[in-house]
């Protein structure tokens, strides 16, 4: 047995990661890992459980996705191992792992223990790598911890035609959580943050970013089959000021 491990955190360019994958191999020689992302915005549980839910059916039934974006990381939250109709998944209670475990259907989680000895500022490496480890060699859920539910949902906001600003991608691209409209040449945006209007303009829809003229903010369908807000060879999130996190309307234009 020698399950693909997958690796998702806020960790950066830091040795943190590093250092979780010295933990496995020193566990698991033989260990596969595969870093899908180290950029998440740091403390930002709500694009972490996005980019997760949008990535892991690309991998490998069996698959076992590492995932630790840990603003809590010491506090009384759990920490889990989550068993799936078709992979594995672990981390920290708090969210992160919701939305990805929801959609391939939750078949057994437990609670993994923290020894005494477990630093209190990093569980990535004393508890969840080597969980992970284990795993990858073929150890069960029952050997890893104790059986528990998952107590912290998270769900991305829905409305009618309003949603979230679920991402940006290092190109700036805005990245909603909103379905395309097939009939739609354009789009009305109207974009809220703590209840106040701060975007609220009309933009044209395009297929590719190749069609869109230079310099012009337009609306695409992205390659996760939603919304998203893009500016030809610039930034749209710098553009237009935004934030994940911020409400978004996107709907037919009146």
């Amino acid at each position: 047995m020698n399950r693909l491990i997958v690796l998702l955190t806020d960790f950066g360019s830091g040795i943190y990661a590093g250092v979780m994958k010295g933990v496995i191999y020193r566990i698991h020689p033989r260990a596969r890992i595969v870093d899908l992302t180290h950029e998440v915005a740091p403390q930002n549980i709500r694009e972490g459980a996005w980019l997760l839910l949008q990535s892991y059916r690309y991998f490998p039934p069996e698959s076992i996705f590492l995932s630790v974006v840990d603003p809590g990381v010491g506090s009384e939250r759990a920490c889990l191992a989550v068993r799936t109709s078709h992979y594995f998944f672990v981390g920290p209670d708090n969210g992160l792992l919701y939305p990805a475990v929801a959609d391939d259907k939750c078949l057994k989680s437990v609670a993994l223990p923290v020894a005494p000895e477990a630093s209190p500022t990093f569980h990535g490496r004393d508890v969840f790598a080597p969980a992970a480890a284990r795993l990858a060699q073929g150890a069960s859920l029952e050997e890893l911890g104790t059986p528990a539910a998952m107590r912290v949902p998270l769900v991305f906001y829905r409305q009618g035609r309003w949603g979230e600003i679920v991402t940006i991608d290092r190109f700036g691209n805005i990245i909603t959580n909103l379905p395309p409209l097939p009939e739609a040449s354009c789009y009305e945006v109207e974009v809220t943050r703590s209840g106040t209007t701060v975007i609220k303009e009309v933009l044209p829809c395009f297929r590719t970013y190749a069609e869109a003229p230079e310099g012009m903010l337009f609306a695409i369908t992205g390659s996760a089959g939603t919304l998203e807000i893009s500016l030809k060879n610039g930034s749209a999130a710098a553009n237009l000021g935004v934030q994940t996190g911020d409400l978004i309307r996107m709907s037919l234009e009146k």
